[in-house]
């Protein structure tokens, strides 16, 4: 007996929730479509502006707002079983989408102010915010080169950022700068301003379509409405970012098992000394196929474990009848299953996205076959917040009962 293509395409286990399916349907042809165009745009290096489009008129960005305004009140693990899916369509996009999701906790999680307000506005309208934590230069580790200053015309920014992911696709730039008293303060700034320029200067040799290039701010003028109030993030900021991650990974994963499954289907030449007549016949072969599947379905799991571990945390922080010590309980259990995941997700996906080719001749290496950019995008990915540190830390949680950090800063010691 032979499966229909359909039950052969889907086997990734039962979806997060009773309503998955329903909250995903509308959104799976958009994925369908970006996937289609993938291959074409990793090649000519076109940056997503129009897939991203198809998203946010789709509602894609609101999905974690509350039905009154817009959203789908998705819970974290359907929001990440989502971008799972979308990973397997482009990891540009979901990349490019990773600092508006991040954006989007931190206003859920605010306690109610204006800033909160507003900030549930814009959202709601539909509009997208990208990144601009990261600088390179002779900034020190924890402090900031960019600056907000109080000046007698007002607030205003200066400084240059860079990995400003998503950034020229948003209509807003997440920022973080130092202020007069040295204290990291985060601005939304908008791109469009007087002073803000964004560059698509990313050279990467993998997620080379995210533009994660350069942002300069140059004496921008800053309402005090776009400045955040807390000094801090939601209490599981790290390991969000990071599962965000590993739902790009998983999406990788499932992508190239499905293509390698089907280049070995339709692939009619053999080697001499093969073990059939037809490649998709040989047991060695199916064995790739079957291992690469396996990486798959094992990292997809791993990313819904992860995203209920966050979930926990976002409950107890909002559980106003739990102690101050259970809601940082569940924030570093939150860090540990993620950073537990980080080194599990990562070396099945480098692997199956090397072992593929194995399954098939050297005329997979062709440019417009596109099989690389798995690898590339994999490795690219799994250089963020590099899982050594990962691992050791899960370490000292194991031996010396030591949490993860809360946070993670780069620059000069």
């Amino acid at each position: 007996m032979t499966l229909p293509t359909s039950a052969i395409d889907h086997p990734w286990g039962a979806p997060p929730s009773a309503r998955y399916d329903e909250l995903a349907q509308p959104f799976r042809a958009v994925f369908a479509r970006i996937r289609e165009g993938a291959v074409a745009r990793d090649l000519a290096h076109q940056l997503p502006h129009e897939e991203i489009g198809w998203l946010r008129e789709a509602g894609f960005a609101r999905l974690r707002l509350p039905v009154e305004r817009g959203g789908a009140d998705a819970s974290l693990v359907e929001l990440f079983a989502l971008l799972t899916e979308l990973g397997a369509a482009d990891t540009n996009v979901v990349n490019a989408l990773r600092a508006h999701f991040g954006f989007t906790e931190d206003v859920l999680l605010a306690p109610e102010s204006p800033w909160r307000t507003h900030w549930l506005e814009r959202l709601a309208a539909g509009e997208l915010v990208g990144s601009g934590f990261s600088e390179t230069g002779d900034a020190k580790v924890g402090a900031f080169s960019t600056r907000l200053r109080a000046t007698p015309r007002g607030l205003r920014l200066d400084g240059r950022k860079f990995y400003t992911t998503g950034s020229l696709f948003a209509d807003w730039i997440n920022a973080v700068a130092d202020d007069d008293e040295g204290q990291p303060t985060m601005i939304s700034v908008p791109r469009q301003a007087a002073g803000v320029q964004v560059l698509d200067d990313w050279d990467g040799f993998g997620q080379a379509l995210t533009a994660s290039g350069t942002a300069t701010f140059e004496d921008v003028a800053i309402d005090p409405l776009w400045v955040n109030p807390s000094k801090l993030r939601f209490p599981y900021a790290s390991p969000y970012f990071q599962t965000v991650h590993l739902a790009s990974l998983a999406g990788i994963a499932r992508a190239s098992s499905d293509d390698l499954a089907q280049r070995v289907r339709e692939r009619d030449r053999s080697y001499s000394h093969g073990n059939a007549a037809r490649v998709s016949d040989d047991p060695q072969i199916l064995q790739v196929v079957g291992r690469g599947r396996s990486a798959a379905y094992g990292a997809s799991a791993i990313v819904l474990q992860a995203a209920g571990a966050l979930q926990r945390a976002h409950d107890a922080h909002l559980d106003g009848a739990l102690p101050d010590e259970a809601r940082a309980a569940a924030a570093a259990a939150a860090h540990v299953e993620v950073d537990q995941a980080v080194s599990v997700v990562t070396r099945l996906v480098l692997d199956a996205s090397t072992e593929l080719f194995d399954a098939l001749g050297a005329s997979a290496t062709l440019r417009t076959h596109g099989l690389d950019r798995y690898w590339r995008n994999a490795r690219t990915i799994s250089s963020h917040n590099p899982r050594v540190y990962r691992e050791r830390q899960v370490g000292a949680f194991a031996v010396n009962g030591t949490p993860p950090p809360t946070f993670y800063r780069v620059g000069k010691s």
